[in-house]
């Protein structure tokens, strides 16, 4: 490629942004990121921690200013927190700064893919996981579709397959 451009992946959890992002940095030679990972790795402790010590706002924050750091780079790949378009700012920047792909996932699918996972806080309470996770996105889902430069299902498809979509709707 040329120009180096950004990609960045919206969606819920479960969506496979993690997954289907590192099979598109490969295919398109550019470096990968997840902000959660990224996270932990400035933190030295697990998003659950976080957490736990700060709060939902206290990662946020930080969630915040890792995405500030990463989206000013330039031929990467970001997988974004599912949560990280709460922010007006962020949300502001991944479109200014990159092609925004909205990787959308019925809550069934993201119930089947999360309910193993205990890394996920949001999912760790008494609440029925599809009753959080069907509230997380009648919040989300609107701000995912309102900076995406377009949406991706990922339901039926295998992350390979999604991340050869999004290759061929870029035109590279």
């Amino acid at each position: 490629m040329a120009e180096k451009r950004n990609i960045f992946l919206v969606g819920p959890m479960g969506a496979g942004k993690s997954t289907i992002g590192r099979h598109l940095a490969e295919m398109l030679h550019l470096e990968f990121y997840d902000s959660d990972q990224e996270i932990e790795r400035r933190t030295g402790a697990d998003i659950a921690w976080v957490f736990d010590l700060e709060g939902e706002a206290g990662f946020r924050v930080r969630e915040e200013n890792v995405i500030e750091d990463l989206t000013g780079m330039q031929g990467i790949v970001l997988a974004t927190g599912g949560g990280s378009v709460l922010s007006r700012e962020t949300r502001n920047r991944l479109s200014a700064r990159g092609i925004v792909v909205y990787l959308e996932t019925p809550i069934e699918k993201q119930v089947a893919r999360t309910q193993r996972d205990k890394r996920r806080p949001l999912l760790q309470t008494e609440e029925a996981p599809k009753h959080v996770l069907e509230r997380l996105a009648a919040e989300r889902n609107p701000l995912y579709e309102e900076i995406a430069d377009f949406t991706i299902r990922t339901d039926e498809q295998s992350a390979r397959a999604v991340a050869n979509q999004i290759v061929e709707q870029l035109g590279f």
